[in-house]
């Protein structure tokens, strides 16, 4: 019956991602001679594991590129809402205003004492 490979017997180069970093972290708190046992017991040359720390250490400081001018579409987008919102306040400004104008001419009517009423037709 063939020999079937157990986590500890298959190679390096076949760990999964999560396994590298596990094996980077786990050596960063080791002193020479622990390194060099746990090396041998995960069956690592420090090669290895000193090109995952390298990665390692890049991938987690590699900032996103930032993003280039807006395209013009957003920016037309942007303008469009800022003259949506600046056209909404005047429209309640003004029916604020229309709202004022009915209640003075509710309190003081129509005309003015001072001035002739209005002939009827």
């Amino acid at each position: 019956m063939p020999k079937t490979k157990t986590k500890k017997e298959r190679r390096p180069q076949d760990w999964t991602p999560g396994e590298k970093i596990a094996a980077v972290a786990e050596a960063g708190g080791l002193s020479d001679e622990e390194l060099g046992a746990f090396l041998r017991r995960k069956g690592l040359h420090q090669a290895q594991l000193e090109t995952w720390q390298t990665t390692l250490i890049e991938a987690l400081s590699h900032k996103p590129p930032r993003q280039a001018k807006a395209s013009p579409e957003k920016r037309r987008v942007r303008e469009l809402e800022k003259e949506l919102r600046r056209k909404d306040k005047a429209l309640a400004e003004t029916a604020a205003l229309l709202v004022l104008k009915k209640k003075v001419q509710a309190i003081w009517g129509d005309e003015d004492e001072s001035m002739e009423p209005r002939s009827v037709k």
